[in-house]
């Protein structure tokens, strides 16, 4: 499909049957849609968390996923290329769908078949002629012949259906390049959450062994009479909140482990190979944007929706032609004989030239029905593919918001991190000193362990939005 046809968002399909107008889709304004303009003429450099910038009118990278700086990444994704189940549907789909355009256009050619027969034949004397001998009643008879046929395209029906099988092999084939583009995307994505959770789960840890030794440090008060039971008991109920925080995590974990062995090809519980840490990926530098036409000419769901739609018309063009009258020419030539060789010997060989015409005359409104549904089939085809387009737009526009917002999530994080950092250690010592009660250290103890996992989850997140952004743009991913 050229990029010329998919541009014409609006235009009817041609069809020989009049089709409705289409409203037009208006393209974003700008190429960063609804996200803030900010994305486009200033970098996203949140303070001490990297710097990003958006260059509009740059395409992606076929193997984007490296642009996350991790050889380990990259090796889980050539692993998943070759093993992934949804890959190997796609594929084999594709290959399917290739198969039955190649079969479909052979229709628009001549069928020839060759065939043979042999009779051993013994009638009767009453079939015979008066002249004929009575006694040779028993004989064999040879006969090959080759029979060809051929379909006329007047009225374009078998071009149609051609054409039609050539569109589902298009949108399969773009489905497949959308299928390994989900598959890489979710697989970094599991990637992150896992590393990120390992952060959570270390931070957790930590909260956890702060907490009891806390505690510790309370029964030491207490044996001096500095501190009573309900202190005691204030910072068991904090340890106890902090150690529940683990097992959800250790089980989110998990789970995204599980998807990353099904991503591999392998079952969940088999040893999986090095995953990145989260300080192993990096955040690019640059970051591409598409132009809105080049947004549609390469997202493999819009181009498999063209496809789609392009398909739609040419079977409402087939069903149209149903209506009409058929032209078929057949031939057939071959030789008969009692003797195999004598077949083609003179006086033997027969030919027949037919020319035939098929008009529907009642088909009790069917052929009718069947072609106002294929125009309706056209109609959603139409509809989808515009809905396609902008939900492309509404992706990119959504990814460029997470990169600017996510880039001022970090940057408070940060800051709450270093704040809450500093407010624990100061804490911790006006408690040994004696100057700060149990009440009051509790809440710091919180916070710290609060602005750590958000600090953890805000860098896992602008990782996220990067791949989101090279999914939402279309990215490659080509074994």
């Amino acid at each position: 499909m050229k990029r010329a046809l998919i541009l014409l968002v609006l235009a009817p399909v041609p069809t020989m049957a009049a089709s409705r107008v289409q409203t037009p889709i208006s393209l974003p304004p700008t190429a960063a849609g609804n996200a803030p303009a900010s994305v486009l003429t200033a970098p996203i450099a949140p303070d001490g968390g990297g710097t990003e910038q958006i260059l509009p009118g740059t395409g992606v990278p076929q193997a984007w996923w490296t642009m996350l700086g991790s050889p380990t990444l990259d090796t889980l994704v050539a692993r998943a290329l070759v093993a992934n189940n949804d890959i190997a549907t796609a594929d084999a789909a594709l290959r399917q769908s290739q198969e039955l355009g190649r079969a479909a256009g052979a229709g628009q050619f001549p069928q020839v078949d060759a065939g043979y027969q042999v009779q051993r034949v013994k009638a009767g004397n009453v079939l015979s002629p008066p002249l004929a001998n009575p006694n040779a009643t028993l004989y064999t008879l040879h006969t090959a012949q080759v029979n060809v046929s051929y379909t006329l395209d007047v009225f374009g029906g078998v071009g149609a259906k051609a054409r039609s099988a050539r569109a589902a092999t298009e949108a399969q084939r773009w489905r497949t390049k959308a299928a390994r583009t989900t598959v890489v995307a979710n697989l970094v994505q599991a990637v992150v959450q896992n590393a990120a959770l390992s952060e959570q789960i270390a931070a957790a840890r930590e909260a956890i062994a702060a907490n009891r030794e806390i505690l510790d440090l309370i029964h030491r008060r207490v044996t001096f009479g500095a501190a009573g039971a309900a202190d005691v008991a204030a910072q068991d109920t904090a340890l106890a909140a902090a150690e529940a925080t683990l097992p959800p995590l250790e089980r989110a974990q998990k789970h995204q482990q599980a998807l990353i062995a099904i991503f591999i090809g392998i079952a969940p519980g088999n040893p999986l190979p090095p995953l990145p840490a989260l300080d192993d990926l990096t955040l690019p530098a640059q970051l591409p944007l598409s132009l809105p036409s080049d947004l549609v000419a390469h997202r493999p769901d819009v181009r498999a929706a063209g496809a789609a739609m392009e398909g739609a018309g040419a079977d409402a063009r087939a069903a149209l032609a149903a209506r009409l009258p058929s032209f078929v020419l057949t031939a057939n030539a071959g030789g008969a004989a009692n003797q195999f060789a004598d077949m083609f010997a003179t006086g033997n060989p027969f030919w027949a030239l037919l020319g035939g015409v098929t008009a529907p005359v009642f088909h009790a409104g069917g052929l009718l029905h069947q072609h106002h549904a294929a125009q309706a089939a056209l109609d959603a085809a139409k509809s989808q593919y515009r809905a396609a387009v902008l939900q492309a737009f509404s992706d990119v526009s959504d990814a460029l918001t997470a990169l600017r917002t996510d880039a001022d999530i970090w940057q408070a994080a940060a800051r709450g991190d270093r704040a809450s950092a500093q407010s624990l250690t100061f804490a911790r010592r006006q408690y040994e000193l004696g100057t700060m009660g149990t009440y009051a250290l509790l809440p710091v103890t919180a916070a710290r362990a609060q602005a750590r996992a958000t600090l953890v989850q805000a860098r896992a997140a602008r990782l996220s939005d990067v791949v989101a952004l090279y999914q939402a743009l279309g990215g490659e991913a080509d074994k």
